[in-house]
C-alpha cells in the first residue's frame, strides 16, 4: 500500500503495510533514530511523536493513522543545527541519566508548553505521567520545563 504522509516538514511517499507501526517507519525505512523503542505497548512514552501536534504513541499507531497528518519527531523539533529550548533546557539541567526516554519526554513537554506556557507543577507532573522513566530522573525533568516556561522560550 503507498502512505503519504508530512515528517518533518517533509512529504514522504512509502510502499508499506498499512499496519506496520509507525515507529518502524521512522525508524527503519526513513532513518530516524531519535524515536525509540520502549515497551511496544504504547506504555512508557519513549516512543512519543507529535501527529498533526499532539503527542501520539508511535509504536502503537498503524502507519494508516498518520496518513496525510504532520508528524514531528524529535529531529525536527527544532531547525537543523539548533537545540530547541527544552532540548538545550535539558543539557543545563543534567536530565538525562540514560538518555532513553528522552526523546519522548522532550516530545510530551514540548506539547504540554504548545498550549500552556506556564505550567505549575502539578500541571507539567500531570502532563508528563505517561512518559517513564528508569533513572528516576523526574525532579530534572520538571525543573528543566519550568526554566523553559519561565523563560518565555516555548515557542522557539
Amino acid at each position: 500500500m503507498t502512505i503519504k504522509l508530512t515528517v518533518n516538514g517533509q512529504l514522504r511517499q512509502l510502499d508499506i503495510e498499512a499496519d506496520t507501526p509507525l515507529l518502524w517507519v521512522l525508524r527503519d525505512e526513513l532513518g530516524l533514530t531519535g524515536t525509540k523503542f520502549g515497551c511496544g505497548k504504547g506504555l512508557c512514552g519513549a516512543c512519543t511523536v507529535h501527529l498533526d501536534g499532539s503527542p501520539a504513541r508511535s509504536c502503537s499507531t498503524p502507519v494508516s493513522l498518520a496518513e496525510g497528518r504532520e508528524v514531528t519527531t524529535i529531529e525536527g523539533l527544532a531547525p537543523e543545527g539548533e537545540l530547541h529550548p527544552l532540548q538545550q533546557a535539558w543539557v543545563e539541567h543534567n536530565v538525562p541519566q540514560c538518555g532513553y526516554c528522552q526523546s519522548g519526554q522532550i516530545m510530551s513537554a514540548a506539547h504540554l508548553l504548545s498550549y500552556n506556557a506556564a505550567p505549575s507543577n502539578d500541571e507539567i507532573v500531570a502532563a508528563m505521567s505517561g512518559n517513564l522513566c528508569r533513572c528516576g530522573t523526574y525532579a530534572r525533568i520538571q525543573a528543566a520545563i519550568k526554566s523553559v516556561s519561565e523563560h518565555g522560550e516555548a515557542d522557539a
